[in-house]
């Protein structure tokens, strides 16, 4: 099945190569989950602080059994510091 990967700000760079825009298609299997997808990616977790499917946030606690369906849109922010 096919979704979205997004990566915001500084993950930008754990983007296969052919990405664009901070984004890329996938082709990922039925069922796979959000966890997967970050670890398939080796995304630090230091680094993976907001995570979103459909713009729909997803607890750290749910992350290993959310499972996507075709079409999401997983989106995944590090910490963010401003002032």
């Amino acid at each position: 099945m096919q979704i979205t990967l997004k990566l915001f700000a500084t993950l930008g760079d754990y983007l296969p190569s052919g990405a664009r825009f901070n984004q890329v298609e996938l082709e990922v299997p039925d069922g796979a989950t959000v966890q997967a997808i970050i670890d398939r990616y080796q995304l630090p977790p230091k680094l993976v602080h907001l995570v979103l499917v459909n713009g729909v946030f997803v607890p750290p606690s749910a992350r290993a059994e959310h499972r996507l369906a075709p079409g999401d849109v997983l989106a995944v922010w590090p910490p963010i510091a401003g002032g």
